[in-house]
């Protein structure tokens, strides 16, 4: 065969590649409990369905034969697969060399992910354990020549990580330690998930913070999974590496392919007929008694289909992707046990990322509202919650989508318009309240110093505060026509699936890139 010894050396590189850094790096990776990047793309695609790209990218080093010695494979591995049957892109660092620092191949298949994706309009999947840059070059190691810097023609590198959060669903998840530069690209998502024990997500590793700051911490201390679940850097936390390659795969289970093209519509089963008793007790006639939001939405939504997102971060919000008679859906509601449900500036930042989510994938927004406003007192303008919380409101002023109000209890102040999108569809239940300011406190501004010259002030107020609750009926706004209708809360969701049956046809004329791109 004419070309035995060329097509020989293209299965010897093939199967050098798949070794990765080596049986004695394998093991060690396993030893830490984690499992190597072909071991989790293969885990988290449909079996079989991984094509790779570049997989004879590396250093090859050879004798005066022109025979290969050996084989450092580019440390990022890249290619095309299948979730659930649906096409994306996929990719992520090899730890066992380099401890997933980039070498000189492994950073150009990285860098090069975003565009394949974008190219093929594909979702992107990013599976990260690394390092970003060494100060001993992205080289190919053992006196192999290596330029320094990019040429100055080359597109920037943030391009099109930039463009990707405009037009295709990007998932990422934090297997290990992550760091500078695949940190940075593990934020740039849509959805990004934690192990609980053994990432981390660090803008620097302990040494160089160590050096520079004098604080001496591990990598759990400066950037682990309770961190990070708090400050919103990740959307989520996974028990193991099983359990994150599976919300990966529900969080595009709710996305299109594209935003040049629609969610699908998946039959669950669920009757739009659905009539659930609990819902007409759920609320207390007691203002003062919390109740289970999350209850409340697993109630009206299709049954199991509820991924909440960010579940401690804000946590007096409550956003997510659910199912309504078979469409995807935003969940935008209150936990009324969190500071009676106001938007914190943390809270308004996950809204405003949410549904901008949306709004790039033109998701219709349901909003199960029981907002007593902006968080007030010193921390709170500290944070800086008027800047977040108008950000939120001027996001959602800004959606396209079809959007659906259901105000449960209250909907007051400013942080009420952030659950309002444009034409909403708005529906009362009996136990609603809206208003300029929360009866409290509306009734100690009106009525301060009628509270202060009584003989017994707290009598009083609670006196006023009675009065003015008995005026806060939401009858008089409907019969007024300041919301499409008051309804039985157990109406709730037979008529929540006829209005999405009524908008469904009208989300291809949203297709393509929105007006503004989101940024994480």
């Amino acid at each position: 065969m004419a070309w035995e010894k060329e097509i020989g050396e293209v299965h010897r590189k093939r199967e050098l590649a798949k070794q990765l850094g080596g049986a004695d790096g394998v093991a060690r990776q396993h030893a830490k409990g984690r499992k190597t990047i072909r071991e989790r793309i293969n885990g988290l695609l449909d079996e079989g369905s991984f094509q790779e790209l570049g997989m004879g990218a590396g250093s090859a080093y050879r004798d005066e034969n022109g025979e290969i010695t050996e084989f450092l494979p580019a440390n990022f591995v890249l290619g095309f697969g299948k979730v659930d049957g649906r096409d994306c892109v996929i990719g992520g660092e090899d730890f066992t060399l380099k401890g997933g620092s980039p070498n000189a191949a492994g950073l150009r298949k990285s860098i090069y992910a975003e565009d394949v994706a974008l190219k093929y309009r594909m979702p992107l999947i990013r599976l990260h354990e690394g390092g970003g840059g060494s100060v001993t070059g992205a080289g190919g190691g053992k006196g192999a020549p290596a330029t320094v810097g990019s040429p100055v023609y080359e597109p920037r590198r943030f391009q099109s990580v930039a463009r990707t959060m405009g037009c295709i669903p990007v998932a990422t998840a934090a297997l290990g330690p992550v760091a500078g530069l695949p940190a940075s690209r593990l934020v740039a998502s849509h959805f990004c998930v934690m192990t609980r024990e053994n990432a981390q997500v660090l803008v620097a590793g302990p040494a160089v913070v160590a050096r520079a700051l004098g604080e001496n911490l591990t990598k759990e201390e400066l950037g682990g999974a309770k961190i990070h679940a708090r400050n919103g850097v990740a959307d989520s936390v996974a028990k193991d590496e099983t359990e994150a390659c599976a919300q990966v795969r529900r969080f595009l289970s709710y996305m299109p392919q594209n935003a040049w093209e629609l969610a699908p519509v998946i039959d669950t089963g669920d009757p739009a007929d659905r009539v659930e008793e609990e819902l007409a007790t759920i609320v207390p006639r007691d203002r003062r008694k919390p109740y289970d939001m999350r209850k409340l939405i697993s109630m009206v939504v299709d049954q199991d289909s509820f991924f909440e997102l960010g579940r401690v971060y804000g946590p007096g919000q409550i956003v997510g992707f659910a199912r309504l008679n078979g469409q995807s859906v935003g969940i935008f509601g209150n936990d009324c046990r969190y500071y009676a449900g106001s938007m914190t500036a943390a809270g308004a930042q996950k809204v405003r990322k949410f549904v901008e989510t949306c709004e790039t994938f033109h998701i219709p927004i349901i909003a199960l509202i029981d907002e007593p406003g902006f968080m007030i007192g010193s921390e709170a303008e500290k944070e800086g919650t008027i800047k977040f919380g108008t950000a939120a409101v001027l996001a959602v002023s800004d959606c396209t989508v079809p959007w659906a109000s259901v105000v449960v209890k209250k909907s007051y102040g400013v942080a009420a318009a952030a659950h309002y999108g444009n034409d909403a569809y708005v529906l009362l239940w009996p136990s609603a309240e809206m208003g300029a300011l929360p009866l409290e406190g509306g009734v100690a501004v009106a009525f301060g110093r009628e509270i202060e010259a009584a003989e017994d002030p707290e009598a009083k107020r609670h006196e006023l505060e009675e009065m003015m609750a008995a005026r806060l009926s939401p009858f008089p706004r409907a019969e007024s026509f300041s919301a499409h209708d008051i309804i039985d809360p157990r109406e709730t969701r037979p008529m929540l699936c006829a209005w999405i049956d009524r908008v469904r046809p009208l989300l291809p004329q949203l297709l393509g890139p929105t007006r503004f791109t989101m940024k994480p």
